[in-house]
């Protein structure tokens, strides 16, 4: 296993940076006291930052075992910071995914992590991130994405945004679906997969289809108490998916073995089951 960088190295790179920045910015070399001051502070944060990130590991550790999954850290080596295209993924820079666990839920490979990126610079420089749960699928589908009705998506509808009508009234009070193959939209979205959705624990919740990969994101950082639920809101939608829809897109759930075997193409840790 790759050893991290020494806490020293933090320090001596931060400290260095502290005294570059300062000179470029016009203010005097620090004098003995200063510097003292300032490297006794960055030590401090330094070592709390490490000791804060060390346990949150612990404990996500903890939870993936308990799970029957395993903690990762970081990308599995499947580009999960690349397998949608759309929001979130395609904001910002310093794009980067952490916190990665990953197992299986109701047969399918599954995977947790948390995304962040970075938008604006200077004083406008913003850091945002989501927690991310979802599943590998066993063929590639049209793009579907469903998310909340809210100012963003009035707004986005307002610049021409497509929102696909479906056969629930409820429904399309509730949510904005995005899906050029309407076709195929609407079969997947079928009147019990609606009733689903307008379920208490899953309204508000935001997910794609994309490609291979069905993922579902919300604000903030992992939060393992929202990682089953959100999977089994997720679960019920692919299970819905009719069989037809399956075999125009290269896989047959009769004939091809169960959904599982085949979306450990895309997603190797699924061989682990729970």
């Amino acid at each position: 296993m790759r050893r991290g960088i020494p806490t020293w190295a933090f320090l001596v790179l931060g400290f260095v940076a502290c005294i570059v920045v300062g000179r470029l910015m016009g203010f005097p070399m620090p004098d003995g006291g200063s510097v003292a001051f300032v490297a006794v502070a960055m030590a401090v944060f330094t070592l709390g930052a490490r000791w804060w990130h060390a346990r949150r590991r612990q404990e996500l550790t903890a939870w993936a075992h308990a799970a029957g999954w395993e903690y990762v850290g970081g990308d599995p080596g499947v580009g999960l910071a690349r397998v949608h295209t759309a929001r979130p993924f395609d904001q910002g820079s310093g794009r980067r995914v952490y916190h990665v666990m990953t197992g299986t839920f109701e047969g399918l490979p599954a995977v947790s992590f948390t995304y962040e990126w970075t938008t604006g610079s200077g004083d406008e420089r913003r850091t945002s991130r989501v927690h991310v749960v979802g599943f590998a699928l066993p063929a590639y589908l049209p793009t579907l994405d469903v998310t909340p009705e809210g100012v963003g998506a009035r707004l986005a509808k307002a610049f021409g945004a497509r929102d696909l009508q479906l056969e629930s009234a409820a429904f399309n009070d509730a949510y904005r679906v995005d899906a050029p193959d309407a076709r195929t939209a609407h079969a997947v979205l079928h009147p019990r997969t609606l009733e689903r959705l307008l379920q208490p624990d899953a309204l508000g919740l935001s997910w794609r289809i994309e490609g291979p990969w069905l993922l579902s994101w919300e604000t903030g950082d992992t939060d393992t108490a929202r990682i089953a639920p959100r999977l089994g809101v997720l679960s019920t939608v692919v299970r819905g998916i009719p069989r037809h829809v399956w075999q125009d897109h290269g896989y047959d759930p009769v004939t091809d073995g169960p959904p599982g075997d085949r979306a450990r193409q895309w997603a190797p840790w699924g061989a682990r089951t729970g």
